[in-house]
Parts: structure tokens; sequence; C-alpha cells
């Protein structure tokens, strides 16, 4: 039984429906959704530059042998061997059993105990996450218009980024390309009175890469009149605004939240495994728990060593927690789960980082090549979306992509406000047997 449905799960289900002997063994895989959401491109929902359904891949039609059911994990029971699972929509627990337990549950925004930002702040994690930013973005330029020039209204028309890292530069250039798109649409308003503001605790931007790539998106969003703070953390965040540790005052009414992720509140209290600093569990590097036989885990959820006997206090001793890695994880845990049902040897997970990239909007981007070779620019912009295109799941979902960024070049952004997060728009997609 496979726990969820993102890059990790779907991937390692793949390869146990290729391999699987008929009748060897079943396999089931458990999501909150029934979808898999491409989350490179989430960004570029957010700011209506890509439609909503084209970057998500229903599972069924990615897994054709494999028993799907749709539940959140609410309980795992590793002594027994059951999983709770909940419909999403009903609220019915379903009880399933399993021999061998794979955990790709994922990760979920970190608040980092900071007051406000669970209640004052928007994540940038799932497609209503995306869904909800863009239409509070349309709703805040809706309600500037209709408010006096002052402190009031320059809330309104402030946005800003908690988070200088991969989501929040893209969040940002995505978002600056949406104002300059759709502004024009709201007289009296001008493109300078709206303020758009990255907040950053670290030193630089894309702390963890070589610094051309943060002093690269640095320039680019400063040229885009991009407010950066940096060196600045949040201490605490209402609905007038965010304070900051120097003890300024950022006032908006839209706060994006990309300042960190931890792993699935549901493993945090299994028994008899060994769990990392931030929750999540330790494997071996064949991807079984530690301490739990017949128990695996892989993907942002898990920590993977590079090599047997890892410290925990080294980062640099365990492979990254990104869909890279994730996708090549999933073939592996499969392999080796199979060896374990044959009594044949597992073999460690070996991967060498393919080098990683960031779209900043205005066709620009940063690329960290093989070998350590920087890429910026428009040729790393070009390289992203190349790339991430051909990793997209299935061809439909490629060429309805393709044809959006073409539109995009043509024609401004779409300014409906779609209000699906209203409780109407939530009691309505309710079935009728509920």
């Amino acid at each position: 039984m496979i726990l969820g449905g993102g890059f990790a799960g779907v991937a390692a289900a793949r390869r146990l429906e290729r391999r699987l002997q008929p009748g060897e063994a079943d396999v089931t895989i458990v999501s909150r959704d029934n979808f898999t959401l491409f989350t490179p491109m989430l960004p570029e929902v957010s700011s209506g530059g890509i439609e909503t359904r084209h970057i998500v891949t229903p599972v069924r039609a990615q897994l054709r042998h494999t028993t799907f059911v749709l539940g959140e994990i609410v309980r795992i029971d590793l002594d027994l061997r059951e999983v709770d699972a909940q419909h999403p929509i009903t609220g019915d627990v379903a009880k399933l059993q399993y021999d061998q337990l794979v955990l790709a549950l994922g990760s979920v925004t970190s608040t980092f105990g900071i007051p406000g930002v669970t209640e004052h702040t928007l994540p940038l994690k799932t497609i209503e996450d995306a869904e909800t930013l863009r239409n509070r973005i349309i709703a805040a330029l809706e309600q500037a218009v209709v408010t006096k020039p002052g402190p009031d209204r320059d809330r309104l028309l402030t946005f800003a980024v908690v988070g200088g890292g991969y989501t929040g530069c893209e969040v940002a250039g995505e978002l600056v390309d949406l104002f300059r798109s759709i502004v024009p649409f709201y007289r009296p308003l001008r493109l300078a009175d709206v303020r758009m503001v990255v907040i950053e605790a670290g030193r630089a931007l894309l702390p963890d890469l070589p610094p051309q790539m943060g002093e690269y998106t640095m320039r680019n969003l400063r040229r885009r009149k991009v407010e950066l703070v940096i060196g600045d953390g949040v201490t605490r965040i209402d609905e007038r605004g965010i304070a900051l540790q120097s003890g300024a005052v950022i006032p908006s009414a839209t706060i994006v939240w990309s300042a960190g992720v931890r792993p699935s509140p549901v493993l945090k209290d299994l028994p008899g495994v060994e769990h990392a600093r931030n929750g999540g569990l330790v494997v071996n590097p064949d991807m079984s728990v530690v301490g739990r036989e017949g128990v695996w885990a892989l993907g942002d959820c898990a920590w993977v060593p590079m090599k047997p006997g890892a410290d925990l206090n080294d980062k640099n001793a365990w492979y990254p927690a990104t869909a890279q890695h994730a996708i090549r994880e999933g073939p592996t845990l499969a392999d080796n789960l199979i060896a374990t049902l044959r009594n044949e040897p597992t073999r460690p997970f070996h991967y060498t980082s393919m080098g990683t990239m960031a779209s900043l909007g205005a066709r620009r981007g940063v690329a960290l090549m093989p070998g350590g070779f920087v890429l910026t620019g428009f040729p790393a912009w070009v390289l992203w979306r190349t790339y991430y295109l051909a990793r997209l799941p299935g061809l439909d979902r490629r060429f309805r992509v393709l044809l959006d960024w073409t539109l995009g070049v043509l024609f401004p952004r779409d300014i409906a406000e779609m209000r699906l997060y209203t409780e109407r728009g939530r009691s309505e997609t309710k079935t009728p047997s509920a």
C-alpha cells in the first residue's frame, strides 16, 4: 500500500505495475486528491498564466492496474498494519490493511511557530492555494478601486512574499507579470501604485544555491520594482500586516508564506521509528524505515542518506527533498520492495542531481547545471520551460500548457474572480447524498 499520490508515490506505483508478475501482489495507492499536481508550474497558475486543470493529471489515468482509494490519512498503526483514511467529501473513515507500507505523504507548510501565520497568510502548496491567491489578488484590486487614496488603499495594494527560496522568487516574478497585464483594467489605479515586497531572513535570495544565482535574482527583481527586504525576519503577522525583527512594519492585505515546509504531521507520532529534527522519517539507503520491517518512505517525508551512517546534523549527507529526487526514488524503492518479496537483496538509492532551475517571469530565469555551471537570463528561462514541459505527465497536458503560454503572449491575463473559496462554493461541491 502506498500512501500519497504525489511524484514519489506515483513513480513507485508505476514501477510496481511494470515489474510485478500477475498475481504476485496487489498494489493500492491512497491519496487525498485524485490527481497528481505538477508543482513546478503552480506559481504560474496563481498568476493566471496557466489554467488550473492543465497541471493536474488524474491518478487513475496514470495507474491502470493499481487500486486507487480517495482518502486523507488520519491514523497509521504500524503494529496492527492498519491505516485509517477519511473520505474528503463524505467524511467516512475506512480501515485499510497492508502487508508492505510505502509512506509518500509529502510535506506541509511550516509556520515556525510565528504568531498569525496560519490566520493571515496564504501558502502555495496545493491547487486550491493557487486559486485562492489569484482570487485574493483580484479582490484586492477591486476593493482598491473604490477605496480613497491613503493608508487603507496602500495596504490593499501591497503584496508581500515571505521567503526568498525557489517558490518565493518565482511567485514574486509571476505576480509582477500579472500586475503589468491587468492593472490597466483598474482605472484609476496605476502600476506604480502596486507595491511588491519579498522578505528573506537570510543574507541573500536563493540562499542554498551558488551566490551568482541569488545575485542575478536580486538584480532582476529590483529592476522590475520589487522591494527586497534581506536579512530581516518576521516576528508577527496580523490583519494589518507584517512585523519584522528590525521593528519595521509592512502593511499588507495579501501575504504569501513560502518560508519553509515540514513533513506530513501524520508521521510525527509514529512509534518505533527514527525521526529527524523536522519530523521526517530516517530511512536506510534502500529507503526502508529504520526500526520497522515492511515500512518504506521516500520523498519530502523521508531523510534518505547518501551513504550509511550519515550524520543528521550534516545536511549535505542527505538527498534533498525535491521533485527531481522524488521521481527517481520511486522506482528504486519499488525495485527494493519487489526484491524483498522475492527474498533478493535490496540496493541503495544513488542519484546525481541534474541541477536546479527557477523561473523569474518576464522571460528570465536562473539555472544550476551539472558541474556547477550557472545559467541566467533568457536562456535559463527557455531551459526551464523546455525541461518542465517535457516532464509534465500526459501529452494532452503538455499541449494545453503550451497553448496557455502561446495565448499569454497574445492576450492579457484574465481578471474574472472565481470565488470558489466562499462557503457557497464549498457547499456546492458536495455530492447530493452528502
